[in-house]
């Protein structure tokens, strides 16, 4: 395989991979390695079923359901991430981090291009290892025992949600989903250090009152997205991105009004943060 990188810190294209087809274990060690590396990386070219996209999803880890909609006929674990034509606000558009709601995020997302404008609608990446080692000293001090409290009703994301809800909502979360979590998450597997908070579901710091917290998230909010730490990828049909849930954060930008935009998506379990 060929390796393109979009930044000097983040995201790499594959390229001269098949898919299609079960990976060996030792080119299975070798893609992850790659990802671990660069968090986030997309297949290139690629043209499978969803059965095979299901099996190279379960060489990297375990699929995992998505609380809030429906997965295709027979594959549950399948999310259709679909904007249609005549909408004007884009399934997830805020800067987050999947599903931190959950007592045990997922460790990573999967998304596969069916459907694409002839322009724009592109994902931005953010690494969350730079995030956290460009804040001060002191600032780490201050965040070292900090927990952060993430709800699955803001509203800024919970907007983003409502045109798929109407139409393939599960109907079984009656209530807010909570998850609370160490500002600083310790990465399970580089052991490596990143901010863990996101602008779509942090409301609050553990123990805090949002008025409290709000200054202080809203400026780890603009830092972790600065563009140095950012990639950009522009999608083409047939691209498939992985990337690392556990220490990036992504965009979707919403800039393809009259067009309709297809993805498939399947996240990986992840463990709980510490």
């Amino acid at each position: 395989m060929r390796i393109e990188n979009l930044s000097p810190g983040i995201g790499s294209v594959v390229h001269d991979l098949d898919l299609s087809q079960p990976l060996s274990s030792e080119l299975v060690s070798e893609v992850k390695a790659l990802w671990l590396d660069r968090l986030i990386i997309v297949f290139r070219g690629q043209s499978i079923s969803s059965e095979q996209y299901l099996s190279f999803a379960k060489q990297i880890g375990t699929p995992g359901t998505y609380p809030f909609l429906k997965g295709l006929e027979g594959y549950p674990t399948i999310t259709p991430v679909l904007k249609k034509e005549t909408e004007k606000v884009n399934f997830g558009g805020v800067w987050h981090t999947d599903t931190t709601y959950q007592a045990a995020p997922p460790m990573a997302t999967m998304l596969y291009a069916l459907e694409l404008p002839p322009a724009g609608g592109d994902t931005l990446f953010s690494n969350q290892y730079a995030a956290f080692d460009t804040l001060s000293d002191g600032l780490k001090k201050s965040l070292k025992d900090l927990r952060v409290v993430c709800r699955s009703d803001k509203a800024a994301v919970s907007a983003t949600r409502e045109n798929r809800t109407s139409e393939t909502g599960q109907n079984i979360v009656k209530e807010a989903l909570i998850g609370i979590h160490p500002v600083i998450r310790t990465h399970p597997e580089t052991g490596e250090k990143c901010l863990f908070v996101n602008r779509a579901h942090a409301t609050a710091f553990d123990g805090w009152t949002e008025g409290e917290s709000l200054s202080l998230l809203s400026f780890l909010f603009d830092h972790q997205t600065k563009e140095e730490f950012q990639c950009r990828h522009r999608w083409e049909l047939g691209d498939l991105a992985l990337w690392d849930n556990r220490c990036t954060l992504h965009y979707p930008v919403n800039d393809y009004f009259g067009h309709r935009r297809l993805l498939h998506r399947i996240t990986l379990l992840g463990d709980k943060p510490y």
